[in-house]
């Protein structure tokens, strides 16, 4: 698998535990908030982290780490996924997914291997606003079963004509898992407004979790012109739109 960064010791990216982030490169979105913007355009800059120096960092780490984040860029487009995510399972460690859910064939192959133990999803937008946020064109709905019965590893992988259904195939797979996820949407002044949280809140309806956190102009920013973050009282206010649907909504980084 390819590999452009390796966070060795986070306290941040797994709730509850002591993990090591595994970063991967390339995206088959261009939200133009990313902060990611190197290692979806141009991962190749930052050099590759062989696996080898993984696998014996894991093995050193045994009883220190609890787990390992796998994040990207979006991860789901590597092709040896699996296989990666199999090995750090058989070293004893749990797994948790960061994934844009466009690949949602991808998340159910790995839920059924029994390979995953937490999923973090970005939801981007409301259903309607959906193709704007994430740089995409075209929008066509209802396709959900088909496209979680579609196996084929190349589906749509590169960036093109945006689908909807594939996001609703993997918030339904998510909702029926029956292992811990959460989802999280970035809120930006400039692509999204405070009553849309209500819709995205309708929309995921019944989930387990829903944290929200506020835009900020730092990282690689695919594209800063004319983004900002909400102020503290639009984000409580958003909060209060999507909780009147989600039980559990909160604000993630927000000072």
């Amino acid at each position: 698998m390819k590999i452009y960064g390796f966070q060795k010791t986070t306290l941040l990216d797994y709730p509850e535990h002591v993990a090591a982030t595994v970063f991967t490169g390339g995206c088959n979105f261009r939200c133009p908030y990313c902060q990611n913007g190197g290692l979806v355009l141009c991962p190749g800059q930052y050099g590759e982290v062989s696996e080898e120096e993984v696998w014996r960092h894991l093995e050193k780490r045994k009883g220190i780490l609890d787990g390992v984040c796998v994040t990207g860029g979006e991860a789901t487009l590597q092709p040896d996924l699996e296989a990666f995510i199999r090995k750090v399972k058989e070293m004893g460690y749990a797994v948790k997914l960061d994934t844009n859910g466009y690949r949602p064939e991808v998340v159910r192959r790995l839920l059924e291997e029994g390979l995953l133990d937490y999923v973090a999803m970005d939801v981007k937008a409301s259903k309607e606003n959906y193709a704007r946020a994430v740089g995409l064109v075209g929008c066509a709905a209802g396709r959900k079963a088909e496209i979680l019965a579609d196996e084929r590893e190349d589906r749509e992988s590169g960036v093109g004509e945006f689908d909807i259904g594939r996001i609703e195939a993997a918030v339904d797979l998510l909702k029926n898992s029956g292992i811990p996820y959460e989802f999280r949407t970035t809120a930006v002044k400039g692509i999204h407004t405070v009553e849309e949280f209500e819709r995205i809140g309708e929309w995921l309806s019944g989930s387990r979790a829903y944290f929200i956190q506020n835009y900020r102009e730092d990282g690689e920013i695919l594209c800063r012109e004319g983004l900002d973050g909400f102020s503290a009282e639009e984000l409580q206010e958003i909060v209060r739109l999507a909780g009147k649907y989600v039980a559990r909504v909160e604000l993630r980084g927000v000072e």
